[in-house]
């Protein structure tokens, strides 16, 4: 599905894709299942950081089967069970991908789990181990957690030993939060949220704060973390990118903590594949599973970003060539 003009999804085209070329250190793929998210839709708007030329496909989560592998790679072989993470392109029925954005599957994963998991467990798993240091015992409060990134968030949390508080809209978000782990759920829309984390942690805050919408959301989390708190930077699904009262930075002692995830394949991959391992094990017990909310062809791309742009969704949108 590629875009030759930067028009949205609508502009998503179908395209038959000629024999795949897998270059040296490159790995093969054939694609059985596509995970989309929100940058999907901004990549195809010309409106992401990441601005390929045209033509492209969009995509960033595949899961499938190796069908080939470049001269130098010797940790898969055909036939492998792989999920991998693009910068684009895995909107198609086959990829080639560098062997470093490659990982093996759980042997009980589908690979709809595996296409769900890959980018939003990992940026959620990298945030909150690697930059946060969530610790047992404390409280982690959660925005749009009934999204993919703040359902990942909420399992991972609650595997984690952590105390844990999400934020959602409706009540039947609310119930899919706290059925995945959350020990309270609050409705920003109903409820003073920073009156009721305050309430819930005895007036200390939350130790941890994580954030994919910004603008008001992160104004008002500034008013609720804890005494050396740490509040991940995480995204700005509501459109706009604040800034910090550094006056509340201060006199809390608390941290502002960014998370870019893909900037660690270039720095340091190691951090990556060490977060797979560990979400390979919380599957395997049991402790994490992705929420597929909806399943399409990947020729209706179009439809699955609609339902993705509405902001109606729970949990993730999968593709199957």
């Amino acid at each position: 599905m590629v875009v030759r003009e930067l028009g949205g999804p609508p502009a998503l085209e179908v395209e038959g894709l000629e024999n795949l070329s897998v270059g040296p250190g490159e790995v093969g793929i054939d694609v059985k299942a596509v995970g989309c998210n929100f940058f999907d839709i901004l990549i195809t708007q010309g409106k992401y950081q990441v601005r390929p030329e045209l033509p492209f496909a969009p995509g960033a989560e595949v899961a499938g089967v190796v069908s080939d592998v470049g001269e130098g790679v010797d940790r898969f072989s055909r036939g492998d069970r792989v999920s991998a993470l693009l910068t684009y392109g895995g909107y198609a029925s086959a990829v080639s991908a560098p062997a470093d954005r490659v990982f093996p599957m759980p042997s009980k994963m589908s690979f709809e789990d595996a296409a769900a998991t890959g980018l939003v467990y990992q940026t959620s798993h990298v945030a909150l181990v690697h930059r946060a240091n969530l610790r047992a015992g404390e409280t982690l409060l959660v925005h749009a957690a009934a999204g993919g990134v703040g359902l990942a968030a909420v399992q991972i949390g609650a595997a984690l030993g952590a105390r844990v508080i999400g934020t959602a809209g409706t009540k039947d978000k609310l119930d899919l939060v706290a059925h995945n782990g959350a020990d309270f759920v609050v409705n920003y829309r109903e409820e003073d949220w920073v009156a009721r984390v305050k309430e819930l942690t005895d007036g200390r805050g939350a130790d941890v704060i994580y954030d994919p919408v910004g603008g008001d959301t992160f104004d008002a989390s500034t008013k609720c973390i804890a005494f050396e708190g740490r509040i991940l930077i995480v995204g700005f699904a509501s459109g706009r990118i604040p800034s910090a009262a550094m006056n509340r930075v201060l006199l809390k002692n608390f941290s502002l903590v960014g998370i870019h995830w893909g900037l660690y394949f270039d720095k340091d991959p190691k951090v990556l594949h060490e977060s797979q391992l560990a979400l390979s094990r919380m599957y395997a017990e049991g402790k994490i599973r992705p929420v597929v909310s909806e399943t399409h062809p990947l020729k209706e791309a179009k439809t699955a970003l609609a339902a993705l742009g509405s902001r109606k969704t729970t949990g993730k949108i999968v593709l199957v060539p």
